[in-house]
């Protein structure tokens, strides 16, 4: 008997488990499901507020239309220009506070200056109206730049700069490639403004004092490369000599060991040097290449400029969406008041 009220009481136990469970499992959806609802109903919302105050949005966007078409027409065209390039020395920074200067000249209509500057007639320097400067942006640049980090430091420096600080650290005076942008009402007038920019820079004592002592370190490297890399293959000529003579005494029967096996290995490695020395003289070359002057024009400024055009450029849209913006803040603000004052009314 006893067993038998055992048995019912732990079936009981096991019902309420499962009514639990099951009581458990429909909280959580009825939960997921109240959270579906909540967004539903938002966006629901948000729907029926734009069709409520729909025409009000059309009208502040055909008014700031309006306006903005006005504005488009009569304002003045503008072009465009870029002049790429790749500074060397350390020189980024002169080039962009000099970028800075011309650009604080055209804010200050400073035509008489710039004219003579640029070498242009006054007409055509009233017509700049931008100087600009942006690093060309290349992740590839910050991990080169971490390698030679961490070949010119020791390892204790190393292991306490991660990657990751070291990429913090890194300016945009540090990227590789720099974009010149330059506006201007006329479409003509960019033509020898790069030479001056460049000489702005390279006529420097510093930076011409720079360029020629690494050229001429990079040149010296070069010939005692080359000098290098002859004794070389002198040597491996000798050694292919020695292992020649050595494989005719043996063909012939003789067997007196000149040290063939060490003979192979100095031969070996000694064509493992002429590859280092041949990727050293790879690298020197694209040095010299890309040292031998202070800035690298990778692409100069076009002769005829580039219209300046987008939406994002448009009086007309910049205007529209700027109005319908506020409108939306407006009405957001009257609905706001209108529920803080039912609020207040509220027992």
């Amino acid at each position: 008997m006893s067993t038998k009220n055992q048995n019912n009481k732990e079936e009981v136990d096991l019902g309420s488990l499962f009514v639990i469970i099951g009581k458990g499992f429909k909280n959580f959806f009825n939960f997921i499901g109240s959270i579906f609802k909540g967004i539903f109903h938002f966006l629901i919302s948000i729907l029926l507020f734009f069709k409520q105050h729909f025409k009000k949005f059309v009208i502040a966007a055909l008014l700031g239309g309006i306006f903005g078409a006005y504005l488009e027409s009569d304002s003045e065209d503008r072009y465009g220009s870029n002049l790429l390039v790749q500074p060397n020395f350390k020189s980024t920074l002169q080039l962009y506070k000099n970028i800075s200067y011309y650009n604080e000249l055209v804010k200050q209509e400073k035509v008489l200056l710039l004219a003579s500057i640029f070498n242009i007639d006054t007409l055509k320097a009233s017509g700049l109206k931008k100087f600009e400067i942006t690093p060309v942006i290349n992740n590839n640049d910050i991990i080169n730049a971490y390698d030679q980090f961490i070949l010119t430091v020791d390892t204790l420096t190393v292991s306490s700069y991660n990657f990751n600080q070291f990429k913090t650290s890194f300016t945009d005076y540090d990227y590789k490639l720099h974009d010149i942008v330059v506006e201007a009402e006329y479409n003509d007038v960019f033509n020898g403004l790069d030479k001056v920019i460049i000489a702005s820079v390279i006529n420097n004592n510093y930076f011409d004092r720079i360029k020629k002592l690494t050229n001429e370190n990079l040149t010296r490297t070069d010939s005692l490369l080359r000098e290098s890399l002859i004794k070389v293959d002198s040597l491996r000529q000798v050694y292919m000599r020695v292992m020649l003579e050595e494989s005719k005494k043996e063909f012939t029967g003789t067997s007196i060991d000149l040290g063939g096996s060490k003979t192979t290995t100095k031969e070996i490695e000694l064509f493992s040097t002429d590859i280092k020395i041949n990727e050293e003289l790879g690298l020197i070359a694209v040095d010299i290449g890309e040292k031998s002057e202070v800035i690298n024009v990778i692409s100069n400024f076009q002769t005829i400029g580039y219209e300046i055009k987008g939406i994002t450029k448009n009086y007309i849209f910049i205007l529209a969406g700027l109005s319908v913006f506020i409108t939306l803040l407006v009405i957001l603000f009257i609905d706001l008041n209108n529920y803080l004052n039912t609020y207040k009314k509220k027992p």
